[in-house]
């Protein structure tokens, strides 16, 4: 079984407070990027569970993975047998774009679809929650306000279908962690849904990402970045989740093919 997990992005992202249990309370317009990985499953050849990772290079042992970790959590519950994972990154990490939250989810998915578990919705909800608090929104492929610590999901009619989307990564690794130490929560007058409302050439001046400043200061580059791709003429940009991705918007193709030698750059018109 092969599946194509995806990327988001992030419209707008408003820390708003500090929780008791150290996560913060968050909002944000989820949208979903056709940038994927390749993940394949298939029952075990050896009696135990493996993962193999090609493209770009994750760190630590397999056990460790996420992907290996939603197994882990059906096979406890279910005792569903060994399997082989195969996962090709394509996805770069470090970048706020999901993509471990999105494999893991996509996991949970095929796990199901290959052993019959028939989960429900709320189920695999509760499954994915225990994952990491965006793997909820990678079960569905539509756009969604994320609110409480992102799990909370409504779903959102934003469609940027024609228009031209633009990743950029440095290589740069930005660490959730430290970019939350970094940010201070801010009460905001909008909330993101009636932001998102406004025409996109609005978003400009009134959508934005509160972990930005922070890593801005830190990585001057990701900000440089930033500031190219509107040199460039993009309606809107900015970084994605805690980065170190900035996406554009665009009405048309950008030139912009000698401007970010060293960077990872995807480019596609949205279907």
């Amino acid at each position: 079984m092969i599946r194509f997990p995806h990327c988001k992005i992030n419209l707008g992202l408003h820390i708003l407070e500090k929780l008791p249990d150290g996560y913060h309370r968050i909002e944000t317009l989820f949208y979903p990027v056709p940038l994927t990985d390749i993940l394949e499953i298939i029952p075990s050849t050896s009696g135990q569970t493996t993962l193999a990772v090609t493209g770009i290079e994750l760190p630590g042992k397999a056990e460790d993975n996420i992907c290996f970790k939603a197994w882990q959590l059906l096979h406890q519950d279910f005792n569903i047998p060994t399997v082989d994972i195969y996962l090709h990154k394509l996805i770069p990490t470090g970048a706020g774009l999901g993509g471990g939250s999105s494999d893991a989810s996509m996991t949970l998915l095929m796990l199901d679809e290959l052993f019959s578990l028939s989960l429900t919705e709320m189920q695999l909800h509760t499954y994915a929650l225990r994952l990491g608090m965006d793997c909820p929104f990678f079960l569905q492929n539509q756009p969604a306000i994320g609110s409480n610590k992102g799990e909370v999901l409504t779903p959102h009619s934003l469609d940027l279908k024609g228009k031209y989307l633009v990743l950029v990564k440095p290589d740069i690794h930005v660490s959730t962690a430290d970019a939350y130490s970094g940010v201070k929560p801010l009460q905001h007058p909008y909330n993101i849904a009636n932001l998102i409302a406004r025409p996109l050439n609005d978003w400009k001046s009134i959508l934005v990402n509160d972990f930005e400043p922070s890593v801005f200061i830190k990585y001057p580059m990701i900000g440089e970045v930033k500031d190219q791709l509107y040199s460039a003429g993009a309606l809107y940009a900015s970084m994605s989740g805690s980065g170190s991705a900035v996406f554009a918007i665009f009405n048309e193709v950008p030139k912009i093919d000698e401007m970010f030698g060293n960077c990872f750059v995807w480019k596609a018109v949205m279907e």
